[in-house]
């Protein structure tokens, strides 16, 4: 979010209930968020589990994570679960989305935000933020991808970039956990950018 509409947004905003997003973020301090989702269409798919991990310097807490699973009556095929592992009854079990994002919205604060492919994670998330608050989250954000694909074109401006989670993580020395689990993504990316901001990324 541009810095005119956040300050916009603090004055119009940063007196009620969701004054926290507008608080200062912490220096040296980021949420490595992850949605397990239905699908990848945000028109039309729900959210299934979310987990954010806070990255505080140059450590990813685990102890400190937001971790809900997301209540969905709405039916998923097989090829749903074989990505993330959730079953349709242990969606039927999970919280409220409303619930869910209110909590997170307050836990997350003003603090920034880090992902892989953060851009769906917000379209998924947007419509519930919106809906409570009546507007997006303000909160500074980068994407894991985005940042190493610019370290990598600057090495090499013309060889192809390789923007695989997996592929980051093994060039970065980033074991994958838990993969497409939402915690196990968030802590993986987590790791990433914790290495990616101690080492660089690797020459060659």
């Amino acid at each position: 979010m541009h810095a005119l509409s956040r300050w916009w947004m603090r004055r119009r905003h940063g007196a009620g209930e969701w004054r926290g997003l507008f608080e200062p973020a912490p220096d040296g301090e980021w949420v490595s968020l992850d949605l397990e989702t239905t699908g990848m269409d945000p028109g039309r798919d729900h959210i299934l589990s979310l987990a954010a991990v806070p990255v505080r310097e140059g450590r990813v807490l685990l102890s400190e994570r937001f971790e809900r699973r997301v209540h969905t009556a709405r039916a998923f095929g097989i090829e749903s679960i074989r990505h993330h592992r959730i079953t349709p009854d242990e969606a039927s079990a999970g919280e409220p989305v409303t619930e869910v994002v209110r909590e997170f919205v307050h836990w997350l604060g003003g603090r920034r935000l880090l992902g892989y492919n953060l851009g769906f994670d917000l379209d998924m998330l947007g419509p519930h933020v919106r809906a409570l608050t009546g507007f997006e989250l303000p909160n500074p954000c980068v994407d894991l991808g985005d940042e190493v694909a610019a370290c990598q074109r600057r090495q090499r401006p013309d060889a192809p970039v390789n923007l695989e989670l997996g592929h980051i993580a093994n060039r970065l020395g980033v074991p994958m956990i838990g993969r497409h689990t939402a915690l196990g993504d968030a802590t993986t990316v987590g790791l990433c950018w914790v290495a990616l901001q101690r080492r660089g990324w690797p020459a060659g």
